[in-house]
């Protein structure tokens, strides 16, 4: 779909809505909203870590009523099934009195999911949520459905917990555009969070775009422009990061996997995002280095050496950039 001049303009303007709505209630977390938001137009999903309190299930909740989106919550347990979330089939009695098996859909059938503690569930019931990350559709007895447009799982995790967790596979963990890291507020915004949500008002989140809107927004970021040789150097830092295909010392010392193709697609897709909701229509080299660390983060895996010597992820990114 080719969008006019007026459209694009007025579909931007909204995303700078969109976020003052989301910071009527999250405070300090601008660099999170941002990359949920990139998330979400890079038609994408993503994995939000922080210790309990943060706001993460919030900050989900409010997107979803700024914008709009058919919007279904899973907590994970360790007791959740498949069919919990995929849904499954009952015997039900038709209009001519026979009966028969009828598939009810679950919760996964939505516009935003929150897929809330996601580690806090088996691997079989984790992986029930891999065909409709990877191909936006579902297999249930042998029939296909296909998830509505625009589909987004933000999932949350807990980095501290062990007790009664399940680590996410590889496999899985790389089917997430971006894994996002909240901290804690700086004393200004903490200060703020006291203020404002222990009194009787309560902020009102309006909603500023539509589904069909967010699905135009998706049809955009893919036109927004990237020099070759933006995406050469994009290819030599994702190959950079496999200890077998780089003559970086360090790589080859304290990584054990580097990070796939997929990772490439997603750092040029995060950055035409972020140039989209800096309002320009083409990536500059900030833009890729602002999304390089959700990116890789959670597709790198470091060895013992690593972890002994208290390796980070961000000297790990001076090495490749």
């Amino acid at each position: 779909m080719q969008l006019t001049e007026q459209q694009v303009e007025k579909l931007t303007t909204k995303l700078s809505q969109l976020k003052a709505e989301i910071s009527k209630v999250i405070f300090g977390q601008e660099a999170a909203i941002e990359q949920v938001l990139i998330a979400l137009l890079a038609n994408g999903h993503a994995l939000i870590e922080g210790v309990p309190g943060l706001a993460k299930t919030k900050m989900v909740k409010t997107i979803s009523q700024a914008t709009s989106l058919q919007f279904n919550r899973i907590q994970f347990t360790p007791d959740l099934m498949p069919s919990d979330i995929i849904g499954t089939e009952l015997l039900q009695t038709n209009a001519n009195g026979k009966q028969e098996f009828t598939f009810v859909q679950g919760p996964v059938m939505t516009n935003l999911l929150l897929a809330d503690e996601i580690n806090r569930t088996p691997p079989k019931t984790q992986a029930a949520l891999l065909e409709a990350m990877e191909e936006r559709a579902i297999t249930y007895a042998g029939k296909r459905y296909q998830m509505p447009k625009p589909f987004c799982i933000l999932a949350t995790q807990n980095p501290i917990e062990l007790a009664g967790t399940f680590p996410l596979p590889e496999a899985q963990l790389d089917r997430f555009l971006l894994k996002i890291t909240m901290d804690y507020p700086n004393e200004m915004h903490e200060l703020q969070i006291l203020q404002k949500t222990t009194g009787i008002e309560e902020a009102t989140i309006h909603p500023v775009l539509k589904a069909s809107e967010i699905t135009n927004l998706q049809h955009l970021v893919r036109q927004v422009f990237i020099d070759d040789d933006l995406i050469v150097w994009v290819n030599t830092m994702v190959r950079n990061t496999r200890p077998t295909q780089t003559n970086i010392d360090q790589i080859k010392t304290y990584v054990s996997w580097g990070a796939g193709p997929r990772a490439g697609q997603a750092i040029i897709l995060c950055a035409k995002a972020r140039a989209i909701i800096q309002q320009r229509y083409a990536v500059i080299k900030e833009d890729i280095k602002a999304v390089l660390k959700p990116v890789l983060q959670h597709r790198i895996v470091f060895n013992f050496t690593a972890e002994s010597e208290q390796i980070n992820v961000e000297e790990f990114l001076k090495w490749i950039s």
